[in-house]
C-alpha cells in the first residue's frame, strides 16, 4: 500500500551497522542499568511535518537501533487511531481549506476551544487532508510533499520501528464524544506490540493497567500548577506522591526542567533529586521537550549534545529516556559521547581553532575567552592583531572598537568617524586609541545572531580583559595548546594611512617572545604573506575572504608561492540555498591536490548558523566536514564542542553507525516536492588570480589626517587627547547602557 519516501542520500544506512557500541550497562544510572532510550516525537519532527512518513522514516534509518517512535494519538468519527501531534487538526494540517466549514467549538479539558477536531471526521474524511509543519521557526519546504495522516497501524506496518510508543493525552474529550481510547489501544495491541502507553489523565491509566503486562504505562506530568482531572490535584502536589503513582504506573514523563530547573535568566539551577527518588520509588523517569532548535539554557552554549549529557551522564542520575524531535542528536549523544573525558584518545586527525578564544562564552580576545578555550581544548589559540594609535599590538576581532567593546557608552563616542577606504561608518578604531585609553573600555561579548534573540552568556557579556600580543604569546606559551594563529589584516592602509607597521611590530614580538610552539600567520594579504614568508619560516596561511564556488589551478599555484595553508568558508565546501545545501565544490580537493592544508571557518553552535542538513546539529555539521573532506581543521567560537567531536568513539568503531554518517550535500532536496524547493541562486564566483595578487606592502609614512579619516581629538600638554565636556557625555553614556546591549 505504502511506498517510503526515497530517502536516497540515506541508502548508505543500509550498508553499515548501526548496533553502535555494545554493552555499556555498568556505566549507566538507569532504572534497568541499560543506556537511556531515544523515543522519536513524531518521527524525526525537528525537520519534516510531524507524524508525517517522512518523518517516521527518517527517525527509523538514522537512530539508534531500539529507538522508539513516539505517536500522538487522537480517534476518528469511526474509531480509527491516528498519529498526530494536536487535538487541533488545523494546527498541523491543511484541513481548514480542505473543510473550511469544519470548524467547531468543544471544551478541552474544561477551556472552551475552537478548531477541527478529529471526533468530526471519519478516516475516509482525512484521506486529502495533508500534514504540515506546526511550528513556524521550522521549514515548511516540506508541507507541499505528500504527507497523508497516517493511522497507528500504517505506522507499524510501513515503518516497522524498534518499539512504538503510544502518547494519549486527551481520553476524557474523547470520552465525552462516545469514542474509547482504551478499547482502542486494547484491540491494537492484540494487533502489534506497543512499548509504552503515556497519558496526563490518571483516570485512563488506572483504567487500563490491569490489561497490560508487557507495554509500560507511564504517566505524563504536565505543567505543575495544572490540575489533574482525575485527582483534582495539581501535577505540582502529585509529584510529591510517587508511591501512589507507582501504584498505576512503571514510569513517570516529565518536562526536562522538573529534573534541572531553569531560572528567568535562562540559567540552570541546582538538580532535582526527581530522577533519584523515582528510581528509589521503582518508577523510570523519562524527559521530554528535547529540540535542537530553541534557545538552551546559556550554560550549554547552544550545545544540544551538552545538554543531552546532563540528564544522562552527570555522575549523580540518568534518565531511562528523551523525548526528541532530533533523535539522531540523542542518539549520537548516547553512543558516541556519553562517558567521555578530556583525555580520551583523538579519532580525528583535524585541529581545533579558536576563533578570537572561546568567545561563544565570554567576549573575544580576552583573558577569560583564552582560558575557557585552552580548557575546553582547543589546539590551536588565535589573535587577530589591532595595533593602538602609540603601537602597542593587541588581540580583538575587529579594527572598529564599537564591534567588541562597550567603546559606544564610554567618552570616546567623539571619536567617531567615517573610514570610507575600509568601508566603516561611524567606527572608533583602535588605530586612533592609545593602549592606556582602551584598557579603560569594558570589552564585550559579540552577539552575531540577536534577529533571532540568540545571545551569548549574558551574565559575562562584559567579562574579562584585553590582552596585547605579547601577553597573549606569553599565555600560548605556557598553556597545553600546541600552537597559534595571528591574524594581520588592514595592513596596507595602517601603513600608508596612520604609519602603524603591524607585520614588522609582530614579527618583534614573536621574536622577542621566543615561543616554542607552532606559529601560524593569517591575511587575507598575500603580501602580509610574502613579507612573513622572507622574514621568518612561520606557517602561513591565506585566508579567502569570500564565499567561492571554484578555484583556477594557476590561483593555487600563485596561492602556494606565498603560503602553505588556506581557509576557506563553510559556504565555499558546502554552498546553500536558502538554509539549504546544493551540492559540494571541488575547492577543497583540489587545494588539497596541490599539497595546501585546508581549514574552514566559521563554526558556531547556534541552530541558526547551520543549514537544515546538518540538524541544527553542530556536531553533525564539523562531522560532515571533517570526514568528508578530511580538512585540516576547523575554526570555532565554540571550541568544546569541536574538542569533544574529534575524540567521539564513533569514530573510532570499524562500522560507522548512521547518526555518524557525514550528511551528503543537496540530499533534503532530494525528497523535496520540486515546488517547494528554494530558486537556484547564482553560483559562488570562481577564485582567479587577480583576486590572491596583492601589490607589496607600501611602506610605513607619517599619518595624514587630508582624508578625513583620523580624528585624534585635541591634545593636552601632557600628550593624552583631552575628552571635552566629559560630564556631559559621560551622562549620555549612562543612558546608552540602559538602552544598548553589549
Amino acid at each position: 500500500m505504502w511506498k517510503l519516501c526515497p530517502l536516497c542520500f540515506l541508502l548508505l544506512c543500509a550498508l553499515v551497522s548501526a548496533q553502535g557500541s555494545g554493552n555499556r550497562s555498568a556505566l549507566w544510572q538507569t532504572l534497568s542499568g541499560n543506556q537511556p532510550l531515544v523515543i522519536a516525537r513524531g518521527g524525526f519532527s525537528g525537520i519534516f511535518p510531524d507524524s508525517s512518513l517522512n518523518a517516521y522514516s527518517f527517525a527509523v534509518q538514522t537512530g539508534l537501533p531500539d529507538t522508539l517512535v513516539w505517536c500522538d494519538l487522537q480517534l476518528t468519527k469511526d474509531g480509527a487511531g491516528i498519529c498526530f501531534p494536536d487535538i487541533k487538526l488545523d494546527n498541523a494540517s491543511d484541513i481548514d481549506v480542505v473543510y473550511p466549514k469544519g470548524r467547531k467549538t468543544y471544551l478541552v479539558n474544561g477551556v472552551s476551544t475552537q478548531g477541527w477536531f478529529s471526533v468530526d471526521f471519519t478516516l475516509k474524511d482525512l484521506e486529502p487532508v495533508n500534514i504540515k509543519q506546526r511550528i513556524y521557526s521550522r521549514s515548511p519546504n516540506y508541507d507541499s510533499s505528500q504527507n497523508i495522516i497516517l493511522t497507528v497501524d500504517d505506522v507499524v506496518t510501513n515503518i516497522k520501528p524498534p518499539g512504538l510508543w503510544l502518547s494519549v493525552p486527551h481520553d476524557a474529550f474523547f470520552t465525552q464524544h462516545n469514542q474509547s481510547m482504551r478499547n482502542f489501544v486494547v484491540s491494537a495491541s492484540r494487533r502489534f506490540a506497543i512499548s509504552y502507553i503515556s497519558s496526563p489523565e490518571v483516570g485512563f491509566l488506572r483504567n487500563i493497567a490491569s490489561r497490560f503486562r508487557t507495554t509500560k504505562l507511564v504517566f505524563q506530568f504536565l505543567e505543575p500548577d495544572l490540575v489533574e482531572p482525575t485527582t483534582n490535584q495539581t501535577y505540582g502536589s502529585l509529584l510529591t506522591n510517587l508511591t501512589l503513582v507507582k501504584t498505576f504506573a512503571a514510569g513517570i514523563l516529565v518536562p526536562k526542567t522538573y529534573i534541572i530547573p531553569v531560572d528567568s535568566s535562562l540559567y540552570l539551577q541546582q538538580a532535582k533529586s526527581l530522577v533519584n527518588d523515582a528510581h528509589a520509588a521503582g518508577l523510570e523517569v523519562f524527559g521530554y521537550n528535547f529540540v535542537n532548535d530553541a534557545t538552551l539554557p546559556y550554560n550549554y552554549s547552544y550545545d544540544p549534545v551538552a545538554e543531552y549529557l546532563s540528564f544522562i551522564d552527570n555522575g549523580k542520575f540518568s534518565v531511562d529516556g528523551v523525548i526528541s524531535d532530533f533523535p539522531v542528536t540523542a542518539s549520537a549523544t548516547i553512543d558516541c559521547y556519553a562517558h567521555m573525558s578530556k583525555n580520551d584518545s583523538v579519532k580525528a586527525n583535524v585541529l581545533v581553532i579558536s576563533n578570537e578564544g572561546a568567545s561563544g562564552d565570554y567576549p573575544g580576545c580576552t583573558d577569560k575567552a583564552y582560558e575557557k578555550a585552552v580548557s575546553d581544548g582547543a589546539d590551536i589559540l588565535d589573535c587577530p592583531v589591532q595595533i593602538t594609535n602609540d603601537g602597542i599590538p593587541f588581540c580583538l576581532g575587529s579594527i572598529n572598537l564599537r564591534d567588541r567593546t562597550t567603546v559606544s557608552q564610554s567618552d570616546f563616542i567623539n571619536r567617531a568617524t567615517d573610514n570610507p577606504e575600509l568601508g566603516i561608518e561611524k567606527g572608533i578604531f583602535a588605530y586612533n586609541l592609545t593602549w592606556s585609553e582602551i584598557k579603560t573600555i569594558q570589552p564585550a561579548i559579540y552577539n552575531p545572531y540577536t534577529k533571532y534573540q540568540l545571545f551569548r552568556n549574558p551574565k559575562f557579556k562584559n567579562a574579562g580583559n584585553f590582552m596585547q600580543l605579547s601577553d597573549f604569546l606569553t599565555v600560548a606559551n605556557t598553556s597545553a595548546v600546541s600552537g597559534v594563529i595571528i591574524s594581520i589584516e588592514n595592513a596596507a592602509y595602517l601603513a600608508a594611512n596612520q604609519g602603524l607597521g603591524v607585520t614588522d611590530v609582530v614579527l618583534d614580538t614573536l621574536s622577542k617572545a621566543g615561543i616554542n610552539k607552532k606559529v601560524m600567520i593569517r591575511s587575507s594579504d598575500s603580501a602580509v604573506l610574502s613579507k612573513f614568508k622572507s622574514s621568518s619560516n612561520y606557517e602561513l596561511v591565506y585566508l579567502v575572504d569570500e564565499d567561492v564556488g571554484d578555484i583556477l589551478n594557476s590561483t593555487i599555484s600563485e596561492i602556494k608561492k606565498f603560503a602553505s595553508s588556506v581557509v576557506l568558508s563553510k559556504e565555499s565546501v558546502y554552498p546553500t540555498d536558502k538554509l539549504f545545501t546544493t551540492h559540494v565544490t571541488t575547492v577543497v580537493q583540489k587545494l588539497q591536490a596541490f599539497n595546501l592544508s585546508v581549514y574552514v571557518h566559521l563554526f558556531q553552535n547556534e541552530y541558526v548558523s547551520q543549514p537544515w542538513d546538518f540538524f541544527s546539529d553542530p556536531y553533525m555539521e564539523i562531522n560532515s566536514h571533517v570526514s568528508s573532506y578530511l580538512i585540516s581543521g576547523v575554526i570555532t567560537d565554540f571550541p568544546a564542542t569541536a574538542a569533544k567531536y574529534k575524540r567521539n568513539r564513533c569514530l573510532g568503531y570499524e562500522d560507522v553507525p548512521p547518526y555518524m554518517l557525514p550528511a551528503p550535500a543537496g540530499g533534503l532536496l532530494t525528497i523535496m516536492d520540486k515546488r517547494s524547493q528554494p530558486p537556484a541562486e547564482a553560483p559562488n564566483p570562481t577564485l582567479t588570480d587577480e583576486s590572491v595578487i596583492e601589490p607589496p606592502l607600501p611602506p610605513v609614512r607619517a599619518p595624514t589626517n587630508n582624508t578625513g579619516t583620523t580624528a585624534p581629538g585635541p591634545v593636552a600638554a601632557n600628550g593624552q587627547p583631552t575628552l571635552v565636556g566629559s560630564a556631559i557625555l559621560s551622562g549620555i553614556s549612562v543612558f546608552y547602557a540602559a538602552l544598548v546591549l553589549c
